[in-house]
């Protein structure tokens, strides 16, 4: 069996112009990175602007395990399939992070014979859009450092500095670090922090600026620190805008690459969402919207994470109406969440089976709560037994879910044409009515304890002191009226990776408050969740290498 980076290599790949012209766009309209990569250009998306829109479809997946649940892969195949039908669709994906591909994932560009291509750019530099955003972050820091140290006219109090400096790569070592030392002439000593790029506020900001103007906006009220009586300092202040602004001007255009069957992918972003709020950037959604009949997106970790921020963040912000969803799931993952044992999972075990599909129906419930309709995709595997799939079948159809079976890992777009008909069936005849889970005028505590309820099935919230004291602070600033983005573990729907399954009535425990005035939200640390995660004790890399040849193995 050939693995992913295999089947990518092998695959013959269309010149981009040529992708690009089967949508319409012409080679004018694009800024070309070698044969296969482009970035959209600024006169082109004006272009296209009054373009009437097609329809939204998020994919989202039940909480992920050390099975797989394969969301990008169904992603990636239902956009294929969605293309081998005669329709005309694009897919709108987050760009792959540099951590992860390194420390547990091993890449990030779907599986099998739906993939995005070429596969090795994808999960290493790509277009650069990650190294632009990790120097404007620590371009803010160097002037604000630069700043303290040149007289610090805005007063800034060192104790109360909480911008933090960021890399692409998961280094636990630089979490808590101390800097200034060597003497006077090397800045002023004090504590720092490092996180990984995707958490970075300049992430969010980039994902969610509709446009140059608003980028420019949204980088002007960052608050970097507070002065020494207790007012924020921004990064307009340090003016640092415009500087920052000039680093993330390509960044800012979205990245046009393609399927292993040559449908169009926009790929752009790549916020976490069990960190921030984990969709592409709003640019790349909206301007897929005018590109074609039919959008498919996907949205970070489970639908407790990624599809609650899709919904809640992105879709508030940027008056976004998805028309359905399609949720994830496998067998292999619902026997894990019933408690069956990793190296058992291609065991046949109803019994868990039955355990397990509490987390789908929680999932399920969720989406409901939205107004959305809903087609369940069960990501086939080999091991997979026709009574599990009928189970979990009539499982799905007894909670008014469409149901399909996806065999996209192996099939490419014809094992998706299943599930692209029930979609195409679901958007004929279901009518979305989506609204946000809360309004904005609930103060952050309500919406926090919504969240905490309604999605992850909470039975009450609780705060550390110091996050009480923040929230407070928070809301007579003017800050209350900003939907929430809760960081917590993507692993369980409760703040606790080991509660598997559908936990009910526990106790959330918020850390700390802070807010993301750039990007338009306040951010809840919940549980034990990293902003900078570690490498495991045997991380990809360990696997990846160059042969002789320039060719790169190892990637999953």
């Amino acid at each position: 069996m050939k693995t992913d980076i295999e089947i990518a290599q092998a695959a013959e790949l269309t010149p981009i112009t040529e992708v690009a012209r089967q949508i319409g766009i012409e080679q004018d309209d694009l800024e070309v990175y070698g044969r296969y990569k482009a970035k959209l250009s600024e006169e082109y998306i004006e272009k296209i602007r009054k373009n009437p829109e097609g329809k939204l479809i998020l994919v989202t997946a039940i909480n992920p395990t050390p099975a797989g649940e394969g969301k990008t892969t169904v992603t990636v195949g239902l956009g294929q399939a969605f293309s081998r039908l005669g329709k005309k669709a694009v897919i709108a994906l987050r760009e792959p992070s540099l951590g992860p591909c390194f420390g547990i994932k091993g890449g990030a560009a779907g599986g099998g014979y739906s993939q995005v291509v070429p596969m090795e750019d994808l999960n290493l530099h790509f277009t650069g859009d990650f190294h632009a955003i990790t120097s404007a972050n620590n371009l803010l820091a160097a002037l604000l450092d630069n700043h303290i140290q040149q007289g610090n006219l805005l007063r800034i109090d060192t104790r109360q500095i909480i911008w933090k400096r960021c890399l692409d790569m998961n280094d636990r070592a630089l979490r808590n670090i101390v800097i200034g030392m060597g003497g006077k002439a090397n800045g002023v000593v004090r504590e720092d922090h490092f996180i990984i790029t995707v958490a970075s506020e300049i992430m969010a900001i980039l994902c969610l600026a509709v446009d140059f103007k608003d980028l420019k906006e949204r980088l002007a009220r960052i608050i970097v620190a507070y002065d020494d009586s207790g007012n924020p300092v921004t990064a307009e202040d340090l003016q640092a805008v415009g500087a920052m602004a000039a680093l993330l001007k390509d960044a800012m255009k979205p990245n046009l690459i393609q399927t292993l069957e040559h449908t169009p992918a926009l790929v752009h972003g790549g916020p976490f969402a069990n960190i921030a709020h984990g969709c592409n950037s709003v640019m790349a959604t909206k301007t897929a919207l005018k590109m074609a009949d039919y959008v498919i997106t996907e949205a970070g970790f489970g639908a407790d994470l990624g599809a609650e921020k899709f919904f809640d963040i992105k879709c508030r912000m940027a008056d976004l109406k998805p028309d359905a969803v399609v949720l994830v799931a496998t067998v292999r993952a619902l026997k894990y969440n019933g408690g069956a044992a990793r190296e058992d999972l291609s065991r046949k075990d109803m019994k868990a089976l039955q355990a397990g599909i509490v987390n789908l129906e929680k999932h399920i419930s969720n989406i409901h709560k939205y107004g959305v309709p809903i087609v369940v995709a069960l990501n086939a595997f080999a091991s997979d037994t026709q009574e599990e799939i009928d189970y979990v079948q009539k499982f799905c159809e007894d909670r008014d879910c469409e149901f399909s079976l996806a065999e996209v890992w192996e099939k490419g777009g014809e094992g998706g044409e299943a599930l692209a008909g029930k979609v195409l069936d679901t958007l004929e005849n279901k009518v979305s009515l989506f609204a946000p889970l809360y309004e904005d005028d609930l103060s952050l505590t309500e919406k926090i304890h919504t969240v905490a309820s309604e999605i992850y099935g909470a039975g009450g919230v609780t705060y550390t002191a110091s996050a009480k004291k923040q929230l407070e602070r928070l809301e007579t600033a003017g800050f209350g009226r900003l939907p929430v983005c809760i960081a917590k573990t993507q692993y369980s729907l409760s703040d606790d990776p080991k509660l598997l399954g559908r936990p009910i009535g526990f106790e959330m425990h918020v850390r700390e408050v802070y807010v993301s005035a750039g990007a338009g939200f306040v951010v809840a640390l919940t549980g034990d969740v990293m902003t900078m995660p570690g490498l495991p004790k045997a991380p990809a890399a360990y696997r990846i290498d160059v042969d002789d040849d320039g060719k790169i193995v190892g990637l999953f």
